[in-house]
Protein backbone atom coordinates (compact mmCIF):
# COMPACT_ATOMS: atom_id res chain seq x y z
CA UNK A 1 0.00 0.00 0.00
CA UNK A 2 1.74 3.11 -0.90
CA UNK A 3 2.14 6.10 1.50
CA UNK A 4 2.68 9.76 0.79
CA UNK A 5 4.86 11.51 2.82
CA UNK A 6 3.85 15.45 3.50
CA UNK A 7 6.42 17.68 2.67
CA UNK A 8 7.84 19.54 5.89
CA UNK A 9 8.57 22.50 5.12
CA UNK A 10 5.13 23.46 3.66
CA UNK A 11 4.07 27.23 4.78
CA UNK A 12 1.00 27.57 6.50
CA UNK A 13 -2.16 29.59 4.93
CA UNK A 14 -2.09 33.17 5.40
CA UNK A 15 -4.65 34.44 7.62
CA UNK A 16 -7.06 35.89 5.21
CA UNK A 17 -7.12 39.97 5.41
CA UNK A 18 -10.20 41.76 5.74
CA UNK A 19 -10.83 44.16 3.39
CA UNK A 20 -8.82 47.63 3.58
CA UNK A 21 -11.17 50.34 4.53
CA UNK A 22 -11.35 53.15 2.24
CA UNK A 23 -9.67 56.43 3.23
CA UNK A 24 -13.05 58.77 3.84
CA UNK A 25 -12.51 61.80 1.77
CA UNK A 26 -13.69 65.14 3.08
CA UNK A 27 -15.82 66.40 1.05
CA UNK A 28 -15.64 69.64 -1.16
CA UNK A 29 -16.98 73.05 -0.51
CA UNK A 30 -18.91 74.88 -3.75
CA UNK A 31 -20.11 78.38 -3.87
CA UNK A 32 -23.79 78.81 -5.09
CA UNK A 33 -25.25 82.07 -6.45
CA UNK A 34 -29.24 82.25 -7.12
CA UNK A 35 -31.82 84.49 -7.36
CA UNK A 36 -34.79 84.02 -4.46
CA UNK A 37 -38.57 84.80 -5.08
CA UNK A 38 -38.37 88.29 -4.71
CA UNK A 39 -35.92 88.48 -7.60
CA UNK A 40 -32.41 89.17 -5.18
CA UNK A 41 -29.79 87.56 -5.64
CA UNK A 42 -28.32 85.28 -2.93
CA UNK A 43 -24.99 83.08 -2.61
CA UNK A 44 -23.33 80.95 -0.32
CA UNK A 45 -21.62 77.99 0.50
CA UNK A 46 -22.24 74.56 0.83
CA UNK A 47 -20.04 71.05 1.33
CA UNK A 48 -20.79 68.22 -0.61
CA UNK A 49 -18.77 64.65 -2.52
CA UNK A 50 -19.79 66.24 -6.02
CA UNK A 51 -21.65 68.90 -8.10
CA UNK A 52 -25.01 66.86 -8.44
CA UNK A 53 -25.10 66.63 -4.52
CA UNK A 54 -24.75 70.41 -4.13
CA UNK A 55 -27.57 70.67 -6.78
CA UNK A 56 -29.86 68.37 -4.93
CA UNK A 57 -28.92 70.22 -1.60
CA UNK A 58 -30.11 73.96 -3.30
CA UNK A 59 -33.23 71.92 -5.28
CA UNK A 60 -34.72 70.88 -1.79
CA UNK A 61 -34.01 74.49 -0.72
CA UNK A 62 -35.98 76.21 -3.29
CA UNK A 63 -33.16 77.19 -5.60
CA UNK A 64 -33.22 75.01 -8.71
CA UNK A 65 -31.60 77.46 -10.98
CA UNK A 66 -28.37 77.86 -9.00
CA UNK A 67 -24.98 78.45 -9.93
CA UNK A 68 -22.84 75.86 -8.41
CA UNK A 69 -18.79 75.80 -8.81
CA UNK A 70 -15.87 74.87 -6.76
CA UNK A 71 -14.95 76.76 -4.26
CA UNK A 72 -10.99 77.75 -5.83
CA UNK A 73 -7.91 76.72 -3.92
CA UNK A 74 -5.70 79.97 -2.83
CA UNK A 75 -3.07 80.49 -4.86
CA UNK A 76 -0.57 80.99 -2.06
CA UNK A 77 -0.54 79.70 1.46
CA UNK A 78 -3.64 78.40 1.41
CA UNK A 79 -2.89 74.31 2.63
CA UNK A 80 0.99 75.82 3.95
CA UNK A 81 -0.51 78.57 6.18
CA UNK A 82 0.54 78.35 10.29
CA UNK A 83 -2.13 78.41 12.20
CA UNK A 84 -1.11 82.35 14.22
CA UNK A 85 -2.59 82.87 17.48
CA UNK A 86 -4.86 85.19 15.96
CA UNK A 87 -6.24 82.22 14.24
CA UNK A 88 -7.08 80.62 17.96
CA UNK A 89 -8.45 83.88 19.32
CA UNK A 90 -11.13 83.42 16.09
CA UNK A 91 -12.10 79.86 16.82
CA UNK A 92 -12.46 80.63 20.52
CA UNK A 93 -14.92 83.18 19.94
CA UNK A 94 -16.70 81.69 17.15
CA UNK A 95 -16.92 78.51 20.04
CA UNK A 96 -18.21 80.61 22.23
CA UNK A 97 -20.74 82.27 20.47
CA UNK A 98 -21.83 78.21 19.32
CA UNK A 99 -22.16 77.67 22.84
CA UNK A 100 -24.09 80.94 23.48
CA UNK A 101 -26.74 80.02 21.14
CA UNK A 102 -27.39 76.34 22.27
CA UNK A 103 -25.44 74.74 19.60
CA UNK A 104 -24.02 71.02 20.78
CA UNK A 105 -20.44 71.31 21.07
CA UNK A 106 -19.23 68.79 18.34
CA UNK A 107 -21.49 70.46 16.04
CA UNK A 108 -20.04 74.06 16.92
CA UNK A 109 -17.05 72.08 15.94
CA UNK A 110 -18.02 70.96 12.69
CA UNK A 111 -19.80 74.82 12.06
CA UNK A 112 -16.34 76.56 13.17
CA UNK A 113 -14.61 74.44 10.63
CA UNK A 114 -16.96 75.15 7.86
CA UNK A 115 -15.92 78.47 7.99
CA UNK A 116 -12.81 78.59 8.33
CA UNK A 117 -10.04 79.31 5.35
CA UNK A 118 -6.54 78.56 7.00
CA UNK A 119 -6.82 74.75 5.81
CA UNK A 120 -4.54 73.70 8.88
CA UNK A 121 -6.39 75.11 11.38
CA UNK A 122 -9.74 73.32 9.74
CA UNK A 123 -7.73 70.27 10.01
CA UNK A 124 -7.01 71.00 13.75
CA UNK A 125 -10.51 72.04 14.66
CA UNK A 126 -11.74 68.61 13.01
CA UNK A 127 -9.06 66.49 14.75
CA UNK A 128 -10.43 68.40 18.22
CA UNK A 129 -13.90 67.41 17.21
CA UNK A 130 -12.90 63.87 16.60
CA UNK A 131 -11.53 63.55 20.09
CA UNK A 132 -14.84 64.84 21.92
CA UNK A 133 -17.43 62.79 20.00
CA UNK A 134 -15.35 59.50 20.54
CA UNK A 135 -15.67 60.51 24.31
CA UNK A 136 -13.18 62.63 25.28
CA UNK A 137 -13.34 65.99 27.07
CA UNK A 138 -12.57 69.35 25.66
CA UNK A 139 -9.72 70.33 27.27
CA UNK A 140 -8.06 67.22 27.04
CA UNK A 141 -8.16 67.51 23.17
CA UNK A 142 -6.98 70.43 23.46
CA UNK A 143 -4.02 69.62 25.15
CA UNK A 144 -3.07 67.53 22.60
CA UNK A 145 -2.26 70.47 20.56
CA UNK A 146 0.42 72.21 23.01
CA UNK A 147 2.17 74.35 20.37
CA UNK A 148 -1.22 76.28 20.39
CA UNK A 149 -2.82 75.94 23.60
CA UNK A 150 -1.37 76.32 26.69
CA UNK A 151 -1.19 75.32 30.18
CA UNK A 152 -3.99 78.09 30.71
CA UNK A 153 -5.78 77.84 27.88
CA UNK A 154 -6.45 74.10 28.39
CA UNK A 155 -6.88 74.54 31.76
CA UNK A 156 -10.21 77.27 32.13
CA UNK A 157 -11.43 75.19 29.48
CA UNK A 158 -11.27 72.49 31.86
CA UNK A 159 -12.31 74.43 34.72
CA UNK A 160 -15.77 74.69 32.94
CA UNK A 161 -16.43 71.98 31.69
CA UNK A 162 -16.30 70.68 35.40
CA UNK A 163 -18.40 73.25 36.03
CA UNK A 164 -21.17 73.32 33.61
CA UNK A 165 -20.42 76.64 32.88
CA UNK A 166 -18.12 76.06 29.56
CA UNK A 167 -19.74 78.21 27.37
CA UNK A 168 -19.16 81.63 29.97
CA UNK A 169 -15.66 80.07 30.29
CA UNK A 170 -15.07 80.38 26.77
CA UNK A 171 -16.43 83.67 26.36
CA UNK A 172 -13.92 85.11 29.00
CA UNK A 173 -11.06 83.24 26.97
CA UNK A 174 -12.13 84.93 23.70
CA UNK A 175 -12.57 88.42 25.45
CA UNK A 176 -8.48 87.39 27.09
CA UNK A 177 -7.14 86.07 23.66
CA UNK A 178 -8.56 88.91 21.95
CA UNK A 179 -7.32 91.43 24.23
CA UNK A 180 -3.52 90.21 24.29
CA UNK A 181 -3.75 89.67 20.30
CA UNK A 182 -4.43 93.03 20.26
CA UNK A 183 -1.76 94.16 22.55
CA UNK A 184 0.72 92.79 20.60
CA UNK A 185 -0.77 94.25 17.31
CA UNK A 186 0.38 97.44 19.21
CA UNK A 187 3.67 96.48 20.23
CA UNK A 188 5.06 95.35 16.78
CA UNK A 189 3.41 98.41 15.12
CA UNK A 190 5.50 100.60 17.87
CA UNK A 191 8.63 98.53 16.65
CA UNK A 192 7.96 97.48 13.17
CA UNK A 193 7.26 101.13 11.25
CA UNK A 194 10.50 103.03 12.18
CA UNK A 195 13.05 99.71 11.77
CA UNK A 196 11.30 99.35 8.53
CA UNK A 197 11.46 102.98 7.67
CA UNK A 198 15.37 102.49 8.53
CA UNK A 199 16.34 99.24 6.92
CA UNK A 200 14.94 100.99 3.96
CA UNK A 201 16.38 104.26 4.22
CA UNK A 202 20.35 101.89 4.72
CA UNK A 203 19.66 100.03 1.53
CA UNK A 204 19.11 102.89 -0.42
CA UNK A 205 22.06 104.68 0.89
CA UNK A 206 24.06 101.37 0.60
CA UNK A 207 22.92 101.66 -3.30
CA UNK A 208 23.58 105.05 -4.04
CA UNK A 209 27.68 104.38 -2.05
CA UNK A 210 28.00 101.39 -4.53
CA UNK A 211 26.58 102.08 -7.54
CA UNK A 212 26.24 105.58 -7.83
CA UNK A 213 28.69 107.70 -6.39
CA UNK A 214 31.66 105.87 -8.35
CA UNK A 215 29.72 107.49 -11.51
CA UNK A 216 30.78 110.53 -10.15
CA UNK A 217 33.72 109.87 -8.83
CA UNK A 218 35.05 109.08 -12.74
CA UNK A 219 33.59 112.28 -13.52
CA UNK A 220 35.61 114.21 -10.79
CA UNK A 221 38.45 112.85 -11.74
CA UNK A 222 38.58 114.57 -14.96
CA UNK A 223 38.30 118.33 -13.15
CA UNK A 224 42.21 118.19 -12.06
CA UNK A 225 41.34 120.00 -9.51
CA UNK A 226 40.84 119.22 -5.44
CA UNK A 227 37.75 118.43 -3.86
CA UNK A 228 35.97 119.18 -1.09
CA UNK A 229 36.48 117.66 1.67
CA UNK A 230 32.73 116.63 2.37
CA UNK A 231 33.37 115.12 -1.21
CA UNK A 232 36.77 113.30 -0.29
CA UNK A 233 35.07 111.51 2.68
CA UNK A 234 32.40 110.43 0.74
CA UNK A 235 34.39 108.89 -2.27
CA UNK A 236 36.42 107.45 -0.01
CA UNK A 237 33.11 105.79 2.01
CA UNK A 238 32.13 104.77 -1.51
CA UNK A 239 35.43 102.56 -1.45
CA UNK A 240 35.09 100.66 1.44
CA UNK A 241 31.26 100.26 0.53
CA UNK A 242 32.53 98.61 -2.85
CA UNK A 243 35.50 96.69 -1.23
CA UNK A 244 33.57 95.36 1.90
CA UNK A 245 29.64 95.48 1.35
CA UNK A 246 29.81 91.78 1.33
CA UNK A 247 31.69 91.59 4.64
CA UNK A 248 29.21 94.31 5.88
CA UNK A 249 26.48 91.90 4.72
CA UNK A 250 27.84 89.16 6.68
CA UNK A 251 28.31 90.55 10.16
CA UNK A 252 25.07 91.87 9.32
CA UNK A 253 23.21 88.09 9.02
CA UNK A 254 25.84 86.31 11.66
CA UNK A 255 25.24 88.47 14.07
CA UNK A 256 21.11 88.50 13.70
CA UNK A 257 21.92 84.59 13.46
CA UNK A 258 24.14 84.92 16.39
CA UNK A 259 21.53 86.77 18.68
CA UNK A 260 18.31 84.54 17.69
CA UNK A 261 19.92 80.94 19.07
CA UNK A 262 21.39 83.05 21.50
CA UNK A 263 18.31 83.83 23.30
CA UNK A 264 16.76 80.66 22.17
CA UNK A 265 18.95 78.52 23.78
CA UNK A 266 20.12 81.11 26.89
CA UNK A 267 17.92 81.55 29.37
CA UNK A 268 20.54 83.74 30.84
CA UNK A 269 21.05 85.92 27.92
CA UNK A 270 17.17 85.89 27.06
CA UNK A 271 16.79 87.38 30.36
CA UNK A 272 19.11 90.04 29.90
CA UNK A 273 17.80 91.02 26.96
CA UNK A 274 14.15 91.11 28.41
CA UNK A 275 15.65 93.60 30.90
CA UNK A 276 17.38 95.96 28.77
CA UNK A 277 14.15 96.38 26.65
CA UNK A 278 12.50 97.94 29.40
CA UNK A 279 14.90 100.54 29.92
CA UNK A 280 14.82 101.14 25.83
CA UNK A 281 13.66 105.25 25.66
CA UNK A 282 9.91 105.52 24.94
CA UNK A 283 9.61 101.96 23.85
CA UNK A 284 10.46 100.37 27.20
CA UNK A 285 7.99 102.47 28.82
CA UNK A 286 5.22 100.89 26.12
CA UNK A 287 6.73 97.45 26.66
CA UNK A 288 6.36 97.81 30.59
CA UNK A 289 2.77 98.93 30.40
CA UNK A 290 1.65 96.25 27.94
CA UNK A 291 3.42 93.32 30.15
CA UNK A 292 1.49 94.94 33.33
CA UNK A 293 -1.93 94.59 30.81
CA UNK A 294 -1.21 91.34 30.01
CA UNK A 295 -0.54 90.38 33.57
CA UNK A 296 -4.07 92.31 34.91
CA UNK A 297 -6.11 90.32 32.01
CA UNK A 298 -4.71 87.33 32.72
CA UNK A 299 -4.79 86.84 36.24
CA UNK A 300 -8.58 88.58 36.04
CA UNK A 301 -9.48 85.71 33.96
CA UNK A 302 -7.83 82.83 35.92
CA UNK A 303 -9.33 84.39 39.50
CA UNK A 304 -13.00 84.84 37.87
CA UNK A 305 -12.65 81.14 36.88
CA UNK A 306 -12.61 80.13 40.17
CA UNK A 307 -8.67 78.94 40.18
CA UNK A 308 -7.08 79.54 43.74
CA UNK A 309 -4.94 82.76 43.83
CA UNK A 310 -1.26 80.99 44.21
CA UNK A 311 -2.38 78.65 41.06
CA UNK A 312 -3.70 81.63 39.14
CA UNK A 313 -0.56 83.25 39.59
CA UNK A 314 1.73 80.93 38.01
CA UNK A 315 -0.27 80.93 35.17
CA UNK A 316 0.71 84.96 34.92
CA UNK A 317 4.41 83.65 35.31
CA UNK A 318 4.35 81.40 32.64
CA UNK A 319 1.99 84.67 30.45
CA UNK A 320 4.25 87.55 31.42
CA UNK A 321 6.21 87.77 28.38
CA UNK A 322 8.96 89.55 30.11
CA UNK A 323 11.77 88.02 32.51
CA UNK A 324 11.26 90.68 34.69
CA UNK A 325 8.09 90.36 35.66
CA UNK A 326 8.05 86.63 35.53
CA UNK A 327 10.29 86.21 38.55
CA UNK A 328 8.71 89.78 40.12
CA UNK A 329 5.38 87.30 39.87
CA UNK A 330 7.07 84.46 41.10
CA UNK A 331 7.61 86.22 44.52
CA UNK A 332 4.22 87.46 44.59
CA UNK A 333 3.24 83.86 44.59
CA UNK A 334 5.74 82.82 47.15
CA UNK A 335 4.86 85.51 49.65
CA UNK A 336 0.84 84.84 49.30
CA UNK A 337 1.94 81.42 50.01
CA UNK A 338 3.16 82.79 52.78
CA UNK A 339 0.55 84.22 54.02
CA UNK A 340 1.13 87.46 53.14
CA UNK A 341 -1.91 89.73 51.41
CA UNK A 342 -1.42 90.03 47.52
CA UNK A 343 -1.32 94.13 46.73
CA UNK A 344 1.46 94.05 49.77
CA UNK A 345 3.39 91.52 47.56
CA UNK A 346 2.98 93.72 44.90
CA UNK A 347 4.38 96.22 46.20
CA UNK A 348 7.15 94.72 47.60
CA UNK A 349 8.71 93.40 44.28
CA UNK A 350 9.24 97.03 43.17
CA UNK A 351 8.69 96.24 39.96
CA UNK A 352 4.67 96.80 39.45
CA UNK A 353 2.99 100.53 39.48
CA UNK A 354 1.56 102.37 42.25
CA UNK A 355 -1.84 102.10 40.60
CA UNK A 356 -1.80 97.94 40.56
CA UNK A 357 -1.60 98.03 44.08
CA UNK A 358 -4.21 100.30 45.13
CA UNK A 359 -6.57 98.73 42.62
CA UNK A 360 -5.82 95.54 44.22
CA UNK A 361 -6.17 96.22 47.66
CA UNK A 362 -9.32 97.97 46.98
CA UNK A 363 -10.24 94.55 45.35
CA UNK A 364 -9.21 92.68 48.20
CA UNK A 365 -10.94 94.60 50.29
CA UNK A 366 -14.48 94.29 48.12
CA UNK A 367 -14.15 91.18 47.06
CA UNK A 368 -14.04 91.81 43.35
CA UNK A 369 -10.49 91.46 42.76
CA UNK A 370 -11.31 89.95 39.04
CA UNK A 371 -13.14 93.33 38.17
CA UNK A 372 -10.53 95.75 39.96
CA UNK A 373 -7.74 93.74 37.69
CA UNK A 374 -9.81 93.99 34.40
CA UNK A 375 -10.05 97.72 35.10
CA UNK A 376 -6.23 97.85 35.28
CA UNK A 377 -5.81 95.81 32.27
CA UNK A 378 -7.70 98.14 30.25
CA UNK A 379 -6.75 101.31 31.42
CA UNK A 380 -2.83 100.29 30.85
CA UNK A 381 -4.11 98.49 27.09
CA UNK A 382 -6.05 102.43 26.50
CA UNK A 383 -2.63 103.71 27.77
CA UNK A 384 -0.31 101.45 25.39
CA UNK A 385 -2.76 102.40 22.23
CA UNK A 386 -2.48 106.31 22.80
CA UNK A 387 1.54 105.64 23.32
CA UNK A 388 1.99 103.84 20.06
CA UNK A 389 -0.15 106.33 18.55
CA UNK A 390 2.58 109.22 20.29
CA UNK A 391 5.57 106.94 19.25
CA UNK A 392 4.30 106.98 15.16
CA UNK A 393 3.43 110.68 15.16
CA UNK A 394 6.83 111.51 16.63
CA UNK A 395 8.82 109.51 14.70
CA UNK A 396 7.89 110.04 11.49
CA UNK A 397 9.39 113.30 11.26
CA UNK A 398 12.49 111.65 13.39
CA UNK A 399 12.90 109.36 10.32
CA UNK A 400 12.11 111.79 7.28
CA UNK A 401 15.09 113.47 8.86
CA UNK A 402 17.50 110.46 8.84
CA UNK A 403 16.71 110.20 5.37
CA UNK A 404 17.46 113.56 4.53
CA UNK A 405 20.58 113.53 6.13
CA UNK A 406 21.45 110.16 4.73
CA UNK A 407 20.36 110.92 0.97
CA UNK A 408 20.59 114.40 0.81
CA UNK A 409 23.92 114.54 2.54
CA UNK A 410 25.25 112.13 -0.30
CA UNK A 411 23.94 114.04 -3.68
CA UNK A 412 24.83 117.80 -1.44
CA UNK A 413 28.49 116.13 -1.47
CA UNK A 414 28.36 114.86 -5.11
CA UNK A 415 26.79 118.20 -6.56
CA UNK A 416 29.49 120.55 -4.57
CA UNK A 417 32.34 120.24 -7.15
CA UNK A 418 30.24 121.09 -9.55
CA UNK A 419 29.09 124.22 -7.95
CA UNK A 420 32.64 124.74 -7.22
CA UNK A 421 33.77 124.61 -10.94
CA UNK A 422 30.30 126.68 -11.90
CA UNK A 423 31.85 129.30 -9.93
CA UNK A 424 35.20 129.59 -10.90
CA UNK A 425 34.29 129.55 -14.58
Amino acid sequence: MATTTATKNTKPAAKPQGPKKPKVKEPDIYVWEAKNKKGQKVKGELKGNNLTDIKAQLRKQGYPNAKVKKRPKPLFGGAGKAVEPADIAVFTRQMATMMKAGVPLVQSFELVADGLENQNMRKMVLQIRDEVSAGGSFGGALRKHPKHFDDLFCSLVESGEQSGALETMLERLATYKEKTEALKKKIKKALTYPIAVLVVAFVVTGILLIKVVPVFAETFASFGADLPAFTLFVLNLSKAAQAHWWKILGVVIIASFVFRQARANSQTFADQVDAFSLKIPIVGAIINEATVARIARTLSTTFSAGVPLVEALDSVSGAAGNAVYRDAVKQVRDDVTGGTQINVAFRATGVFPTLLVQMTSIGEESGSLDTMLEKVATHYEAEVDNKVDNLTALLEPMIMSILGILIGGLMVAMYMPIFQLGQVV
